[in-house]
């Protein structure tokens, strides 16, 4: 069926999106960036609706919009704006990533690699699957375990904790994804449920970031080492 190439061709977007978000230095930009993914997300859920005749997808989908593409990004822009106020000259800046001086200049390379070797794995795990409900969608199933598995790497490798927030926010796309295909006849409040989650845990995290700011003038992981027990 033509909707279920549209619908793998859309998750190829979803790809390219986590990775723009994990190479790009500027958080502002990772924010705008995400909105794109989440767009793309909401065009796939409502393509699973009308491909799978699953009307509980166009309410999830409708949801998804307003808490992925609206209010996520308003919750980390404000965060951002606010932590931009208590800035001094000294402290403005991007945090860097994880890896070390010498190594930051093959950062890119190296991330790029590393999603690729995801990718491609995830592809032959799900090659192996014979669920009826998943045969037309594997290339999708593949994506949405990759996008996991690149939330987690984006977690790890980057030290700013507002990249580390969008690290949950791709593992989460990439839970609604594989949920969306495996069971698109799920209850509604369910769908709901799943699809509101990311805005609680995205507030709580980006109050967390705030005051960590406030308190220590830094959102670099590494240097927080005054945080005990």
């Amino acid at each position: 069926m033509s909707e279920y190439i549209i619908i793998n061709v859309l998750n190829s977007l979803l790809i390219l999106t986590s990775l723009a978000i994990i190479l790009v230095k500027s958080p502002r930009r990772a924010v705008y960036l995400y909105g794109v993914q989440a767009l793309v997300l909401v065009a796939i859920l409502a393509t699973l609706a009308y491909a799978t005749g699953a009307e509980g997808l166009y309410t999830w989908s409708v949801t998804a919009f307003i808490t992925k593409v609206i209010l996520v990004p308003v919750i980390i822009l404000f965060a951002l704006k606010k932590i931009a106020s208590l800035k001094t000259d000294e402290t403005k800046g991007d945090v860097p990533s994880v890896l070390p001086r010498k190594a930051r200049q093959r950062e890119r390379p190296l991330l790029s690699l590393l999603v690729v070797v995801i990718v491609v794995v995830c592809f032959w795990v799900v090659s192996g699957i014979t669920l009826p409900t998943a045969l037309e969608v594997k290339p999708a199933l593949a994506v949405s375990l990759a996008l996991f598995f690149i939330g987690i790497t984006c977690i790890i490798s980057q030290r700013s904790i507002i990249k580390q927030i969008f690290g949950f926010c791709l593992m989460e796309n990439g839970s609604h994804i594989s949920l969306a295909l495996l069971a698109p006849e799920a209850p509604m409040l369910v769908e709901i449920g799943v699809a509101t989650d990311a805005v609680l845990v995205v507030v709580v995290m980006a109050v967390i970031a705030m005051r960590v700011y406030r308190q220590l003038g830094t959102l670099d992981s590494d240097e927080i080492t005054e945080l005990k027990g």
